[in-house]
């Protein structure tokens, strides 16, 4: 029998995400006005329904969550983009597991900070409930910052018990 478990993550707007809102909707408002100055005819109401459902699209791209599923301590991370899209950002079987420890921990050493392939699939890196996992992935040594709940820990922990610190 297989042992299922997943969780969804919203990520939290950040200063970025602020920043790149703000200068779309400016962007788009001085594009609205340059096809209205030009006055295109019967392209101008066209060109700012465009440039309007184009703004939509682009600020809503910015919702983002995070999915995390486990079966029999294998791991998948997805994100998904505006519950429109979805990208796989990692895959690993839990026999691969180096570690996993909480990021607030004295397990998280320079080892593990200086590892080039970095992904974060969390709310907020602020978060007391992130966890660090490192595992091969793509033949490459990589570093996931995740929002794991109890059940997945106890899963990996059955699956590479050596490898998994809870706290």
């Amino acid at each position: 029998m297989d042992i299922f478990n997943e969780k969804i993550v919203k990520k939290r707007y950040d200063m970025q995400d602020l920043l790149i809102v703000v200068g779309l909707i400016v962007a788009a408002f001085f594009l609205i006005f340059l096809t209205v100055f030009l006055n295109l005819g019967m392209l101008t109401p066209l060109l700012v329904i465009g440039i309007g459902y184009g703004l939509f699209y682009l600020i809503s791209a910015r919702h983002v969550e995070y999915e995390y599923s486990v079966t029999n301590g294998d791991l998948d991370v997805d994100k998904i983009i505006a519950k429109r899209k979805r990208i796989r950002l990692l895959s690993i079987e839990g026999k691969d597991l180096e570690i996993l420890a909480k990021l607030k921990s004295e397990k998280y050493t320079g080892e593990y900070k200086s590892i080039q392939k970095k992904i974060e699939a969390v709310s907020h890196m602020e978060s007391e409930d992130v966890y660090f996992l490192v595992a091969p992935y793509k033949g490459e040594r990589t570093i996931l910052f995740f929002e794991p709940n109890e059940r997945m820990l106890q899963d990996f922990r059955k699956k590479a018990p050596r490898n998994v610190f809870i706290s």
